[in-house]
C-alpha cells in the first residue's frame, strides 16, 4: 500500500486496486476507483469544481491515510474501507472495500459497493420513486424499468442520508443499470448494541465513482445542483393551470375554443392547452403511439388558433413523444418537423415523451433523455430567443433539471388511491435529486355532473368522483399542474381548488426563483429545516411548499379530517387563520374540496389579489418575536434578475410591520398589504 498526494487529496494504491480522493473548494468529495475520474460524465454540468489546496493526503493510524478538510474528513484504511467523518470525528458513512467480478457469459464487468450508515439514519432520494420517498427495507432496480411507475422513468443514483449526527448526499455518477438494497438500522435498547443501516449498490458495469457532500439539507442540495447544473426556470405562464386534450384535428380546435370560452365565462383559471396524441401517457409503447413532433405538421391552423388564444392569456403546448431514429432525435428533431419549427407553428412549449428503448435498458434511455432534452431546448431557444422556452420531460436522469421540468405520469385506474401517495413520493424524490420544477398529471379530469360527492361526474372506469377531486387537490399545490380530459371546466369544488391555486401563482413564481438560486426544492419533506427531528423524518404524507406553506393533502378514501405533524413554530390555517403550535401533532379538518394548508407565522407571501394584481399576504409573527425570510420581490422578473429580497416582520404596538432588509437599512414593503393572524 502506498499513496501519491496531490492538490485536494491524492491516490491511494493497494495490491490490486487504487482509489482517487479529491476534496473540492466547496467541500464536495470525489471518490474514484481504479482510474475513474470525474470526466467524462453525463451528470456533471461542466468542469469539476476546483480542488481545495488546503486538503492534503497524509498518513493516518494503523497504516491508513486521511484527507482533512474544513467540512469533512476522509479516512482510508489499509484494507480499502473508506470513512467520511464530521469535523468532530463522528462517522457519517463507512464504505467497505468494493467487489468486482466478470459475468460468466461475458459482457461488461460488474461491481458491488456496500456502505454502512448510522443506526438512526433515514435514507431518501433515488429519483422519482413511487414506492415511498424514504427507503426502509427497499430493493430498487432501474436497469430494465422493473421497478414500475415513475421509478422506471426517473430513477437516479442520488442518495440523501439524514441522521442525528448530520446529513450527507451521495451521487453515484455511473450511468448504468443497477440495483440498490437499503436496510434501515436499529438502535440498541438498554445494553444492546446498535445495528447500523446499510446501502448495497450493485451496478452492471461503468466506472465506480461518486461525489459526497456533507452539511444540512439545504447545503448538500445546493452543492449537488452546483455540480449537476442549476435548474432552468420555466416561463411565468407555465406555473398556471395546463389542460390536455387527446383528440384529432379539427375536433381538437373546436374543443380548445370551447374550453377557453367556458373557462373565461366561469372565471376558471387556464394558462395553457396541450395538444397531441397519447404518447406522453404511454411510456411502455412510444413506438406505436401518436404525438411525435412530425404530427404537429398535421395541425394546419395551430398558428391561427394560438394567435386567437393569446388574447385570453392561453398558450398552446405540443405534447409529443420521440420519433424517427435515435440519431436525429439526438439532434433535437424528429423525422418531419424539427422542434425548432414548433414556435412558428404556434406552439409555446413542448412536453417530450420517454426516449426510445433500443434494448439498452431504462437507465441508458433515461440518460439519453437528458441529452435529447438539452438539444430540443437549444432548438426552441434559438427559434424564440425573446422568451425562455417551456420544456418538460416524462423521463430523465441526474441533470435533467438543467434542460427541462419533470412531469410525473401515472395511470390512476391502475394505481387508485395508492397512486396519490406514489405521485407525492415521486415529486418529493425528484426534489431531493435536484429537480425542483415538477408537475403532476390529473388524467381524465371530471366534468360538471350531478354526483353528490363533489358534484363531479365519473370520468374514467375505476376513478371515483372523490378520488378525482382529491387527486386534483394534491396536484393543485405542486409546482406545475396539468388536467386532461374532454372537458376543461370542473365542478364547483374543483373550480374552488383551481382558483386557490391561481391565487398562489405569484408565491409559486417566487419559490421557483429561489429554487433556481439556491437549489432547494419547491416541494420539500417536513424535516427539511429540522433534520434532527425524528418525528418529522418519519412523515411522508405532507410536505412544505417553498419556505412558508405546509400542505397536508388527503390521501385516503372517506377521510374528512387528518393528523398533521408540525415543525416547530406557529402555523396558521390559511382558511380560518386558526393558529397551531409546533412541534407536535394536530388534527385538522379536511372536507371534500378543501386542502389543509398552513402558513408559517412571520412569513410574507406574494399572492394574486381580487383584481389580478400581486399583493402581499403577511402572517403575523408570534408577539415578542420577529419573522423573516427570502422572497422574490418582483414575480414578473426574468430568470437573469430574480430580484430576491430578504424581509423581516415584527409587531409595532398593535400593528404588524413588514420591511425589506437592505444592508443595515429597513425599507417598508410597498404595495397592497393584508395582515392575517393575531400573533
Amino acid at each position: 500500500m502506498g499513496a501519491e498526494p496531490s492538490d485536494g487529496g491524492g491516490v491511494v494504491r493497494f495490491a490490486r486496486s487504487s482509489l482517487h480522493i479529491v476534496v473540492t473548494a466547496g467541500g464536495a468529495v470525489f471518490s474514484g476507483w481504479d482510474g475513474a475520474e470525474p470526466l467524462p460524465s453525463h451528470g456533471l454540468a461542466g468542469s469539476p469544481p476546483e480542488r481545495d489546496p488546503r486538503a492534503v493526503l497524509e498518513p493516518d493510524m494503523d497504516g491508513g491515510w486521511r484527507v482533512v478538510s474544513e467540512r469533512v474528513t476522509v479516512a482510508v484504511s489499509r484494507l480499502g474501507a473508506v470513512e467520511f467523518r464530521t469535523p468532530g470525528g463522528v462517522v457519517l458513512r463507512r464504505e467497505l472495500p468494493p467487489r468486482w467480478w466478470e459475468p460468466v457469459d461475458g459482457g461488461p464487468g460488474r461491481w458491488l459497493l456496500r456502505s454502512e450508515v448510522a443506526a438512526d439514519a433515514r435514507v431518501f432520494g433515488w429519483g422519482g420513486r413511487a414506492e415511498g420517498v424514504r427507503l426502509r427495507e427497499a430493493r430498487l432496480g432501474w436497469a430494465d424499468g422493473s421497478a414500475g411507475g415513475p421509478s422506471a422513468l426517473f430513477g437516479m443514483p442520488v442518495e440523501l442520508v439524514v441522521a442525528d449526527a448530520g446529513t450527507h448526499l451521495v451521487f453515484h455518477d455511473t450511468a448504468r443499470g443497477g440495483r440498490v438494497v437499503v436496510r434501515e438500522g436499529e438502535e440498541g435498547a438498554g445494553s444492546g448494541h446498535d445495528r447500523c443501516g446499510t446501502v448495497e449498490l450493485r451496478m452492471d458495469g461503468g466506472p465506480l465513482r461518486s461525489w459526497l457532500l456533507v452539511g444540512g439539507p439545504a447545503r448538500v442540495l445546493g452543492g449537488f445542483v452546483r455540480l449537476t447544473g442549476a435548474p432552468v426556470l420555466p416561463p411565468a405562464w407555465a406555473f398556471g393551470r395546463h389542460h390536455r386534450f387527446r383528440c384529432e384535428w379539427p375536433v381538437a380546435e373546436e374543443r380548445v375554443r370551447e374550453a377557453v370560452a367556458g373557462c373565461s365565462a366561469r372565471g376558471v383559471p387556464l394558462s395553457a392547452v396541450h395538444l397531441g396524441g397519447s404518447a406522453a401517457h404511454l411510456p411502455q409503447a412510444p413506438e406505436t403511439s401518436g404525438g411525435s413532433a412530425r404530427d404537429a405538421g398535421a395541425v394546419p391552423d395551430a398558428a391561427r388558433l394560438a394567435k386567437d388564444l393569446d388574447g385570453a392569456g392561453v398558450r398552446l403546448v405540443w405534447a409529443g413523444a420521440p420519433g424517427g431514429s435515435p440519431e436525429p432525435a439526438a439532434r433535437g428533431q424528429e423525422a418531419g418537423v424539427p422542434y425548432g419549427e414548433l414556435p412558428a407553428r404556434g406552439f409555446a412549449g413542448v412536453v417530450r415523451g420517454p426516449a426510445r428503448r433500443d434494448g439498452s435498458g431504462a437507465a441508458v434511455a433515461a440518460v439519453r433523455a437528458v441529452d435529447e432534452a438539452r438539444a430540443v431546448r437549444e432548438e426552441l431557444q434559438a427559434a424564440c430567443p425573446e422568451e425562455p422556452p417551456f420544456l418538460a420531460a416524462v423521463e430523465g436522469w441526474a441533470g435533467i433539471q438543467r434542460a427541462a421540468a419533470a412531469w410525473v405520469v401515472q395511470d390512476p385506474v391502475r394505481e387508485g388511491w395508492a397512486g396519490l401517495r406514489a405521485a407525492l413520493s415521486a415529486v418529493l424524490g425528484l426534489g431531493l435529486c435536484g429537480v425542483p420544477f415538477t408537475g403532476l398529471d390529473v388524467p381524465e379530469a371530471a366534468a360538471p355532473g350531478g354526483s353528490p360527492a363533489g358534484r363531479w361526474r365519473r370520468a374514467a372506469p375505476g376513478v371515483s368522483p372523490e378520488l378525482a377531486l382529491r387527486r386534483l387537490e394534491l396536484a393543485a399545490f405542486l409546482p406545475m399542474l396539468r388536467t386532461s380530459g374532454p372537458q376543461a371546466v370542473p365542478g364547483p369544488d374543483g373550480e374552488a381548488v383551481l382558483r386557490e391555486r391561481e391565487r398562489l401563482v405569484p408565491y409559486l413564481l417566487s419559490s421557483a426563483r429561489l429554487a433556481r438560486w439556491t437549489g432547494a426544492p419547491m416541494v420539500r419533506p417536513l424535516w427539511w429545516e429540522h433534520p434532527g427531528d425524528r418525528g418529522l423524518r418519519e412523515g411522508e404524507d405532507a410536505f412544505l411548499l417553498g419556505d412558508a406553506l405546509l400542505v397536508a393533502p388527503v390521501l385516503e378514501p372517506g377521510a374528512t379530517r387528518r393528523a398533521v405533524r408540525l415543525p416547530r413554530g406557529r402555523w396558521y390555517s390559511t382558511a380560518t387563520a386558526c393558529p397551531w403550535e409546533g412541534p407536535g401533532e394536530v388534527v385538522v379538518e379536511a372536507p371534500l374540496g378543501h386542502v389543509p394548508v398552513l402558513a408559517r407565522a412571520g412569513s410574507v407571501l406574494p399572492v394574486r389579489g381580487p383584481g389580478g394584481a400581486t399583493e402581499w399576504e403577511v402572517w403575523a409573527p408570534v408577539r415578542g418575536r420577529t419573522g423573516g425570510g427570502l422572497v422574490a420581490r418582483d414575480t414578473d422578473g426574468g430568470p437573469a434578475d430574480p430580484g430576491i429580497g430578504r424581509y423581516a416582520t415584527r409587531w409595532d404596538g398593535d400593528r404588524v410591520v413588514a420591511e425589506w432588509r437592505v444592508g443595515d437599512q429597513r425599507v417598508p414593503v410597498a404595495g397592497p398589504l393584508r395582515v392575517r393572524g393575531d400573533g
